[in-house]
């Protein structure tokens, strides 16, 4: 599921860009796929630094879906801005957001990695 979501979440941004007509909604399918499948994913463990990139994970999870708001908004404009107010906040400003969550994922997913692997060689 967690493939599939992000197969989705890149083909909405895909659409998006080539100004398709229902890539937000593909996006924002993609993304609550993608985001449930991370919030499923559990670490019990005492590593303090696994839980720091968890919270980070969790985070950039968060933007994954403010993305997908932004695109919605960015599309339709149903918060009903002024043109400039919209030009201004909303206009591809999902772009931003998008790259500071997958930077954030990038290095949480390849840290926690890491760390798993130093974990397994002390036992």
């Amino acid at each position: 599921m967690n493939g599939a979501g992000a197969i989705l979440m890149l083909a909405g941004a895909t659409m998006m860009r080539l100004q398709i007509g229902l890539a937000a909604y593909v996006f924002c399918v993609g993304a609550v796929l993608f985001v449930a499948t991370n919030l499923l994913q559990r670490y019990d463990g005492d590593n303090i630094i696994i839980r720091r990139l968890r919270r980070i994970m969790i985070v950039s999870d968060l933007l994954l879906l403010l993305t997908g708001l932004l695109m919605i908004a960015n599309s339709s404009n149903f918060m009903q801005l002024p043109y400039l107010s919209y030009l201004h906040y909303v206009k591809n400003n999902w772009v931003i957001i998008l790259l500071l969550a997958a930077l954030l994922l990038l290095y949480s997913t390849f840290r926690i990695e890491q760390e798993l692997e130093k974990e397994a060689k002390k036992r």
